[in-house]
């Protein structure tokens, strides 16, 4: 045997060498200086050629050739194959050299390839070039190597734009280089010099040649250029001018001057400086006034004055008479001087005729007198104090209770506007000036509102107007304080006292603002966590033996009953909700919900075959990624696990679809799908989309941009909401796919027409934490852009909105709407394909006539030997998993095509039962009752009846 074996490998080294020699014959044919290839090498017979060195790929620049070599041990020729014809010998340069180590001959062939070579090939692909080697056992081939011509146009596809943004603002600076061989690699360049985005994590450069600097910095203006350069040349694009603005911001008030006069009415002053920051780079100058002033009033000092003197006492027996006098005539107030001389005299009453000690009386002071004269003074100082007190007490309390009843107004006509502060402190029924005349609020309790009120209609601003405020009306009393503001154009804050009565002021509460004003159009939009929200959604159905299908319209949600599952002579009232509240499944960890909570009943009804509940979700399915449960809340408000998606259960089945779950169950209760994502790339569907409308500005637009899970009962949610605001969807939603890998989500508006509208300042981009965006389910999670007309003539609005997640996927909505609403071109919210019947009972809920089905159970109920039975026709159906629950059934086909009349309870036809029915009928004679045409007659009576 081995003798046989040796005999054969020498016939076929002998038959090589032949054929190399006849090679080398025909490829240099007419040539007597050929290099004859050698009939021997140094080396063990049976030894392939091994390729030390292999042709690269390589591209002509300009005219100058290429060359392209291999290297292969041990080797007796090695020739060059290029578009699979061989290239002549004498284009070969060959050298050939000694391996030391092995003692194998290695040799290493080169060739040029020329421009026009290059340009006269035309075929399917590249220019290409093979090494083939030759050794006594056999050949070896190399790689192809291809050959190009390198080129680089000179014009840019696109050319970055400049920019104007604010401070703290995102840029993205877009390039498309121009096209070349091989692809130009991008480098940006800021004034001159190269941009690195490794030591800048703000600065991103690896989106599609793009610049995104994510938070603008002062730093970052200046001129930006794109270069783009490969093996041939470099081009530069146009520079980008991009300009960081830092809009003006007011520092804090000074301290309030002095009042300008001594006593009587003045004002006073305080200011403040557009420094907090100053604007640079042309942002704009800071909204409203650097100077406020208040009036003062300053309580004039009053000199006291005396009263007349009294009358003369009668005489004393030490012959005087006094008489005394008050300052009071007026007694001095306001720090005012004190009354100057004194306030009582004596005199001799007798004419001196009174005579004590040999001496006139009046020249006689005895000490009684003296201590008698300080007691008087004293005495009269003390009651002059007394009196001035209980004066300035009547005063004041005189003042209060005026100020309680009345009006305490100063003359206005030296206000020149502003924001004053006042109270309301009775009211009387149908008062004109209050916000709406028919709501009756309690005084008796006061109520604080500090805010600006948006007012809609012209005879609601007269509430805010000067003549409005200080007319003194008898049904309402209006208390201006002492000092009352003067804000010379810049709004303060207005106090309303009433009681907290529902809708009688907007701050603070739950109701809308159109219930305020009915004569406007446009109501006031508020955050819509603010609105009342209905906590579910419902419909009902009665259905019997015939069975039926339940549909929740525009949301995805369905409930197929099969035909015998309710006992023969019963009905039942099935009943199908959503909850729209606060989810009742507490995720646990990492779990996510990914459906609405989905309940049917009654929960104490029996059904005799499994029924098939839909249930739409936004998961991206992948089981690489996800794990996804049915979870089912028991009686006791607790949750708990039904299945897994992928595990094998015989209680209930699951059939997960790209965007709904089809589940057979034989209980009604509430259900939900969860999620767990196993790595970082598990994907949630969002929906995104925008809506506007006007605010109470008229010159203002609100955009509202919407991100929630991507199943129609969410996205109904926020339709229901918008509806009630007085929203227009402004373009069709579009699905964003989030990733669980922890980034956050960026919402920013973009190409916003300028001197047309403008974005109020550091709101064009919005950022969401993921936390929020990934377990979106509990609310409509939406970020509100504010955009503001220069003229109200601009009723057009056209601009861009960036929805994407750092890292991740991105979608583009593109807003082009007018804002008059005769104008706007009306966006529709859903499809109606299953909103006209809710609750369809009898045959006509079904695809298949009861006849057909009949049938078809029949013959795949029964088992048959080369396994054309229910197994087969699952698979068919692309049911492939946790057949074992199928079996367990007393009519597995029945459930299947149950299974199937939920999965397309939506598609217009039966082709695809008729294609599997169709492919396994073709060897089974009990399917050729079931003709074509009957599966087409039974489509087009379904389609007449339900509409489609």
């Amino acid at each position: 045997m081995i003798l046989v074996l040796v005999k054969a490998l020498s016939d076929i080294c002998a038959g090589t060498s032949g054929f190399l020699l006849d090679f080398s014959s025909r490829t240099s044919p007419g040539t007597d200086n050929g290099e004859a290839l050698p009939e021997s090498i140094p080396s063990a017979p049976g030894t392939l050629p091994h390729f030390i060195e292999e042709p690269d790929d390589a591209y002509i620049i300009k005219s100058n050739p290429i060359a392209l070599r291999c290297k292969a041990r041990p080797a007796m020729q090695i020739f060059f194959k290029c578009n699979g014809e061989w290239v002549h010998q004498n284009e070969h340069v060959s050298e050939e050299s000694l391996d030391e180590s092995s003692g194998l001959k290695v040799r290493e062939v080169f060739i040029n390839v020329t421009r026009q070579q290059v340009e006269d090939f035309h075929g399917p692909e590249d220019y290409w070039c093979q090494c083939v080697a030759w050794s006594h056992l056999g050949t070896s081939k190399s790689r192809k190597a291809s050959v190009r011509i390198a080129y680089l146009r000179k014009n840019f596809e696109q050319d970055p734009q400049g920019r104007e943004v604010p401070i703290e603002g995102m840029i993205v600076l877009h390039c498309r280089p121009p096209e070349g061989v091989p692809a130009a690699e991008v480098e940006w360049l800021k004034n001159e010099e190269p941009i690195d985005s490794e030591q800048d994590e703000n600065i991103d450069t690896r989106a599609d040649h793009n610049l995104i600097i994510r938070q603008a910095r002062l730093s970052d203006s200046g001129n930006y250029t794109c270069m783009a350069a490969n093996i041939v040349a470099k081009r530069r694009s146009l520079s980008a001018t991009v300009v960081v603005y830092v809009n003006g911001g007011w520092s804090s008030w000074t301290e309030w001057s002095a009042c300008n006069v001594r006593c009587g009415r003045g004002w006073q002053k305080r200011s403040r400086t557009c420094t907090n920051p100053a604007p640079l780079n042309g942002g704009a100058f800071c909204e409203g006034m650097s100077v406020q002033k208040i009036t003062c009033t300053s309580l004039c000092p009053v000199d006291g004055s005396w009263e007349v003197w009294s009358e003369w006492s009668v005489c004393s027996p030490e012959c005087e008479h006094l008489r005394i006098r008050e300052c009071t005539a007026p007694p001095p107030r306001n720090g005012g001087k004190f009354c100057e001389g004194l306030s009582q005299e004596s005199e001799n009453c007798t004419d001196g005729l009174c005579i004590l000690d040999k001496k006139p009386l009046h020249e006689i002071k005895p000490q009684s007198i003296e201590n008698a004269s300080d007691i008087a003074l004293y005495s009269g100082l003390g009651a002059a104090v007394v009196a001035v007190a209980v004066l300035v007490i009547g005063v004041t309390l005189y003042r209060r209770s005026q100020s309680d009843y009345g009006v305490d107004v100063i003359d206005s006509s030296a206000l020149t506007g502003g924001f004053q502060t006042f109270n309301f402190k009775t009211v009387r029924q149908g008062n004109s000036l209050l916000l709406n005349s028919a709501m009756q609020p309690d005084l008796t309790v006061s109520r604080t509102y500090s805010g600006p009120i948006c007012l809609q209609d012209p005879l609601d601003k007269e509430l805010m107007t000067e003549s409005s405020l200080f007319n003194p009306l008898s049904d309402i009393k209006v208390k201006v304080q002492s000092s009352f503001m003067v804000s010379l154009g810049v709004s303060e804050r207005a106090e309303y006292h009433g009681k907290n009565h529902s809708r009688t002021f907007p701050h603070g509460n739950n109701h809308s603002f159109s219930t305020m004003h009915p004569r406007n159009k446009t109501p006031y939009i508020q955050n819509l966590s603010s609105l009342p929200t209905r906590t579910e959604l419902r419909t009902t159905g009665v259905f019997g033996h015939l069975g039926g299908r339940l549909v929740m319209p525009n949301t995805g949600v369905s409930l197929l009953i099969p035909h015998g599952a309710i006992p023969e002579e019963n009905s039942w009232e099935i009943y199908m909700s959503i909850n729209q509240g606060e989810p009742s499944l507490q995720s646990d960890g990492s779990e996510v919900l990914l459906s609405p909570e989905v309940t049917c009943g009654p929960p104490d009804m029996i059904v005799t075959t499994p029924f098939a509940l839909t249930i739409p979700h936004c998961a991206d399915v992948s089981s690489e990624h996800w794990n996804i449960h049915l979870k089912k809340r028991t009686q006791q408000g607790k949750w708990e696990e039904v299945m897994s998606v992928e595990d094998e259960s015989t209680s209930c089945y699951c059939l997960l679809d790209p965007f709904a779950c089809h589940v057979l169950l034989d209980s009604f209760g509430t259900y939900a799908l969860t999620g767990e994502p196993i790595t970082d790339c598990a994907v949630k569907q969002l929906k995104v989309a925008v809506f506007g409308c006007m605010s109470c500005n008229s010159l203002d637009y609100n955009l509202r941009v919407y991100c929630v899970d991507n199943t129609p009962c969410a996205f109904q949610e926020v339709v229901s909401d918008e509806r009630h605001q007085g929203g227009q969807l402004l373009e069709e939603p579009k699905l964003l796919h989030f990733k669980g890998n922890t980034f956050s989500l960026q919402i920013s508006v973009l190409d916003i027409p300028p001197f047309l509208w403008r974005i109020k300042p550091f709101t064009a981009c919005q950022e969401v934490p993921f936390s929020r965006v990934w377990c979106s389910n509990r609310q409509p999670l939406h970020c509100a852009f504010s955009l503001e007309r220069y003229t109200p003539t601009t009723t057009q609005l056209s601009c861009k909105i960036c929805i994407r997640q750092l890292k991740g996927h991105e979608q583009i909505l593109q807003v082009q709407t007018s804002i008059l609403e005769s104008e706007r071109e009306t966006i529709t919210f859903f499809t109606q394909e299953d909103s006209t019947f809710p609750a369809q009972t009898g045959p006509k809920a079904f695809k298949i006539p009861y006849s057909i089905r009949q049938r078809i159970c029949a013959t795949f109920d029964t088992p048959n030997a080369k396994g054309k039975d229910w197994q087969m026709l699952a698979q068919k159906n692309s049911i492939n998993r946790n057949l074992s629950y199928f079996a367990t059934q007393s009519s597995p086909s029945a459930v299947i095509l149950n299974l199937w009349e939920a999965r397309h309870q939506h598609d217009g036809d039966l082709d695809s039962l008729a294609c599997a029915l169709e492919e396994i009928g073709r060897t089974h004679t009990k399917l050729s009752n079931i003709s074509e045409s009957q599966l087409d007659e039974a489509d087009f009576n379904y389609s007449r009846q339900n509409g489609l």
